[in-house]
């Protein structure tokens, strides 16, 4: 008889990540997923098992839930889906991946979250701490499953995580070493429903912090601010605009950290390979991070002046006609977005639109004028968009029926040293599978054009 019953919910990467760690760790496993077309062979075969496993799919039906013991959530799966409801309702104890691969993993964690700049961040800072422990893994939110790294950890080891909301809903025991909240804007509403909801599950990434733990934080965010000052943890502040008694800031291409009210340079981010004061925001956070985290500040350095931009955030294509084209699919909220437009180093034709998380696009638009030649809109959203645009003033807007036309239209509307920027603002569903497919098919349609 196995030690335990578990039911997983959804069988995507996630689950079936959860799945593997599960039948490695001996326990016996049910998978609901709500697509009824779902092949449950490949799902086996992807798990790496030829037993048999009951498989769930569409409607939940009573008795199904008989004896199981536990349930592991994907962070896809809201837990107002009439599935969750009736575990919920069942009594079954509900936790998300990330709780389980914790509850294993054998070294030290460090979390990242924040509604922009979490997968750059938390690159630099898995390259950081890399470079000082070899035994250090990337795991979470960048696409990578923490339940299929999480058996591999080791004593003295690593892991460093990125944490999205979805993630952060389902967590009870987790309590990282350093975690960081780089920022909170407004994004996924659609599914959290009120700011304050959406705020207060971001800040559960450091409810179960010490005294011996650390937490960095974003002073230009007056929520986090206020929230550093509530926190039972070391609190580390970085700041882009104000010169901090004690923390890390940022003034005229110039990084500090100050301790007492005496500052040292730490680097000039001209000797980086990142733009835009976003950007060096990420640097202060991941070297807030790895500092508090025991890495020498000669090692962080040499690591942030090799490391480079992550794909599909403001991601330099090409040159074509003297016009040079960005790919920021990565940017799916306004204040992302924003951060992109600000990061141009010119006037832009901007390619938007796409699925809606029920956002508010006024502050976007308002900082069109002056900046954005032409907008050139897809998508599910693109209507929404054009009213905003509307009320701004702003009517150099045009739709596309593909990402393809989007990218012909911006061609022939660039004048030479302009730029083309893809950053929706909105997310991917409906026209593409991800966002890494939306942007890797804009670069493929960027290198097409005519040189």
């Amino acid at each position: 008889m196995k030690e335990n019953k578990f039911l997983i919910v959804g069988a995507g990467r996630s689950g079936i990540a959860a799945g593997r760690m599960l039948l490695t760790l001996g326990k016996e496993i049910v998978i609901y997923d709500g697509n009824t077309d779902l092949d449950t062979e490949a799902v086996k075969a992807q798990i790496g098992t030829t037993e048999d496993i009951l498989f769930i799919l569409g409607k939940v039906q009573n008795g199904d839930f008989d004896g199981i013991e536990k349930c592991v959530v994907s962070p896809g799966v809201a837990l107002d889906t009439p599935v969750m409801k009736a575990v919920i309702e069942s009594g079954i104890p509900v936790m998300g991946e990330i709780e389980l691969a914790y509850l294993y993993d054998k070294g030290q964690v460090i979390a990242l979250t924040g509604t922009n700049g979490k997968t750059t961040t938390t690159s630099l800072t898995y390259e950081i701490v890399k470079s000082f422990n070899e035994k250090t893994l990337l795991v979470g939110n960048i696409e990578i499953p923490y339940t299929g790294l999480a058996l591999t950890s080791e004593e003295g080891g690593a892991t460093v995580a990125e944490i999205s909301s979805f993630q952060l809903e389902t967590m009870h025991t987790f309590c990282p070493k350093v975690s960081a909240i780089l920022n909170i804007t407004p994004d996924h509403l659609d599914r959290h429903k009120t700011m304050e909801n959406y705020i207060d599950i971001k800040k559960s990434i450091a409810k179960n912090q010490g005294e011996d733990d650390y937490c960095v934080l974003n002073y230009e965010d007056a929520i986090l601010r206020e929230f550093g000052k509530t926190l039972k943890c070391n609190v580390v502040y970085f700041s882009s605009e104000h010169e901090l008694q004690n923390g890390i800031y940022y003034k005229d291409n110039i990084i500090y950290i100050a301790k007492d009210g005496k500052a040292e340079e730490f680097c000039d981010v001209r000797e980086t390979n990142l733009v835009g004061v976003h950007n060096y925001e990420n640097i202060m956070a991941a070297l807030g991070i790895t500092m508090s985290f025991g890495v020498p500040l000669d090692v962080i350095k040499e690591a942030v002046k090799k490391f480079v931009a992550v794909e599909h955030r403001i991601e330099f294509v090409c040159e074509k006609k003297g016009v040079k084209y960005y790919n920021d699919s990565k940017g799916t909220n306004t204040d992302a977005a924003i951060k992109a437009i600000d990061a141009m180093p010119s006037t832009t034709v901007l390619i938007a639109g796409g699925y809606d998380k029920n956002g508010d696009y006024t502050d976007w638009v308002s900082r069109f004028p002056g900046k954005v030649r032409k907008l050139v809109l897809i998508g599910q959203t693109r209507e929404k968009i054009a009213d905003a645009c509307m009320k701004a003033q702003f009517r150099d807007f045009c739709y596309a029926e593909s990402l393809e036309e989007a990218v012909k239209i911006c061609a022939e509307s660039a004048k030479e040293g302009d730029c083309c920027l893809l950053s929706p603002a909105c997310a991917s569903w409906g026209m593409f599978k991800s966002y890494q497919q939306r942007g890797t098919m804009f670069k493929d349609f960027v290198r097409e054009l005519e040189d």
